[in-house]
């Protein structure tokens, strides 16, 4: 079982926020640590310090020397193909070749005021723009139109130090997202957010028999599961120490999906909002997170190690101040060596 960093700020103060990615990357370039994870995100508090993962991937690669830098993820219908080859083999540059790249079809109308003629079949825009992608960091040219109208073939500079970028897909949970990775031979980044353990097994053994249906090897299965973070040496300490940022955390994501808990008159109590919180807190970290101490964390990550999970990417950025942080990384590095063997 690999560990890994996973970046998800809730519109805390960014200039705190960029001192404990960079601080907390130098400390997981010296350690267990095998990458760091930057996301994109828009228009919203919730991830607004992260509106390019190429920007501050390409922070990460300059203070770091061995592990690899990723975002987690692009959303692709978002862009052209070519500007994320050209920024990604700029961080790739800078990193001396460890670039790795998830990529994801998106979901939020408002993230499309950006590429608004790509919403309606975002999908199939990802699974283009996947193809073009992965050509171009290749060195094989694209066609484009110029200006003129003519049909022009274009390759993107500058060339990458990697001969082929790591790739992972962001599935939320979809099968189908699970059974189109696993044919093409990427990898799968996901979560236990909106997914049962039933249905994340589920997916994981679509994915793995895609896999092998379409001819690609074991060394091809790549499984990441995105896990909110906060190890400490007394599990309840870790509970209690994570359960105001959490709760908060989980009440700005309700407002950007929409589920602000108000009924049709808009009124709810504050204290049934409350309820709710402390309720999905209490279930969720004990059984979704990697809150607590080494020894309470360790069974959820044999569980899915069985599965078939690889790569712990541990969200350590949801709320607790960045020093509280930075020194859990201590504990969370003994549970990285804990694991290590699964």
């Amino acid at each position: 079982m690999k560990f890994s960093l996973f970046f998800f700020a809730n519109g805390a103060d960014s200039a705190e926020q960029y001192r404990l990615l960079l601080e907390a990357a130098r400390f997981a370039d010296r350690g267990e640590f095998s990458a760091v994870w930057t996301p994109e995100r828009h228009f919203h508090d919730f991830g607004s310090p992260f509106p390019s993962p190429a920007v501050t991937g390409a922070a990460v690669a300059a203070v770091t020397r061995r592990i690899d830098v990723r975002a987690g993820s692009v959303v692709l219908p978002l862009h052209d193909p070519l500007r994320v080859a050209e920024d990604w083999a700029v961080v790739d540059q800078l990193s001396g070749g460890r670039a790795g790249l998830a990529v994801a079809s998106g979901w939020n109308p408002r993230d499309f005021v950006l590429a608004p003629g790509n919403f309606a079949d975002r999908r199939t825009a990802l699974r283009d723009g996947v193809d073009e992608l992965r050509r171009l960091w290749a060195g094989q040219p694209v066609s484009r139109r110029a200006p003129d109208g003519t049909e022009q073939e274009i390759r993107s500079r500058p060339s990458p130090v990697r001969g082929g970028i790591p790739m992972w897909i962001t599935a939320a949970g979809s099968p189908d997202t699970f059974s189109w990775a696993g044919e093409q031979g990427y990898g799968i980044l996901t979560h236990l957010l909106g997914q049962s353990w039933e249905t994340l097994e589920d997916n994981l053994v679509r994915y793995g028999d895609a896999l092998v249906g379409a001819g690609h090897g074991p060394h091809d299965e790549r499984v990441a599961v995105m896990l909110h973070t906060f190890v400490d040496a007394d599990p309840e300490a870790a509970l209690n120490a994570a359960r105001a940022p959490m709760t908060a955390y989980m009440r700005s994501s309700m407002t950007l999906f929409g589920m602000d808990g108000t009924g049709a008159d808009g009124e709810v109590s504050e204290q049934a909002v409350e309820e709710l919180l402390e309720h999905r807190y209490t279930e969720y970290a004990r059984t979704r997170c990697l809150i607590g101490s080494v020894e309470s964390c360790v069974p959820l990550v044999t569980s899915l190690a069985e599965l078939g999970v690889d790569e712990i990417a541990c969200l350590i950025d949801f709320g607790a101040g960045a020093d509280e942080v930075l020194a859990a990384l201590e504990h969370l590095t003994r549970l990285a060596e804990r694991c290590a063997d699964l």
